[in-house]
């Protein structure tokens, strides 16, 4: 009887931890002005209007000024686990915390071609 009070309570407190870790990361809410502080290694190429990359292959490295967040949010995840495969970008995102990637995505979100800290001005 034990054993099966056991197993109940242990699989209770598993399903409890894997909800707290699935809505983990949708409960951060992302900060533009804080993003900005965060964006200075991102600038060096995709703030350069038709830039390409030459290692490890020839990239297309598109402006993210206006993207809309959970766009840039899903890439940076993606990147992060391994999902995209760019060795740089994977780099940069493994070292970004889930409320990093949120003020980012809110910073290049925030932006338009009218924006005074858009980069492609």
């Amino acid at each position: 009887m034990k054993k099966i009070v056991g197993r109940h309570v242990v699989s209770a407190a598993l399903t409890v931890l894997a909800a707290v870790a699935a809505t983990a990361h949708a409960d951060v809410v992302g900060n533009a002005t804080a993003g900005q502080g965060k964006v200075a290694m991102c600038i060096g190429c995709h703030g350069i209007p038709d830039y390409r990359t030459a290692y490890p292959e020839v990239y297309h490295v598109p402006i993210l000024g206006g993207q809309n967040a959970q766009y840039i949010s899903n890439a940076l995840h993606a990147y992060k686990k391994g999902d995209r495969h760019f060795e740089t970008m994977h780099a940069i995102a493994a070292s970004l915390s889930e409320q990093d990637i949120a003020d980012i995505a809110a910073y290049y979100s925030s932006q338009t071609a009218n924006s005074k800290n858009n980069p492609e001005k």
